[in-house]
């Protein structure tokens, strides 16, 4: 896994922390009362937030991880260093598998990802605290961009 310093990943996790919905937001994810934040670490330093934004019509819905990519790919953004992700739950929670495709397009395979409990610090050991991973880890044996350049059989 790539490494990141103790500095950039607290400066993420602060991040995180304010990606997610507050009380006064709670309306981004009001049928599923089910907040996530995201912060999306770019290689120039810049750090991009997102948070779920629910649709009545559920596949309106975009997650917070896809929100902070789509607001960086939308800046002319497309490289990387580290994502945090943070719910409501005391443990880390994983991106859905809509997440982990989109992050393996845009992210690369060995780039930290932060899972982040809801109560941290505080959930020191009984909970686990920060799970540190990669998209590599959470998605093997992924389709990529690089797979659509490959030979086809002809039939």
């Amino acid at each position: 896994m790539a490494e990141l310093s103790q500095e950039r990943k607290d400066a993420l996790i602060a991040a995180v922390f304010e990606g997610k919905p507050s009380y006064s937001f709670f309306l981004l994810s009001p049928y599923s009362k089910f907040r996530v934040g995201a912060a999306l670490l770019a290689s120039d330093g810049t750090i991009i937030k997102g948070a779920n934004i629910e649709n009545a019509s559920y596949g309106g819905t975009i997650c917070a991880e896809r929100t902070a990519i789509v607001k960086a790919a939308s800046d002319g953004r497309r490289s990387f260093t580290a994502l945090a992700v943070v719910t409501d739950v005391r443990s880390a929670i994983s991106p859905c598998g809509l997440c982990r495709q989109v992050i393996r397009e845009f992210c690369a395979q060995d780039m930290p990802i932060l899972l982040v409990p809801a109560d941290y610090p505080r959930s020191g050991v009984e909970i686990g605290g920060i799970k540190e991973t990669s998209i590599g880890e959470l998605l093997p044996d992924s389709f990529g961009p690089e797979h659509l350049e490959l030979p086809r059989a002809v039939a």
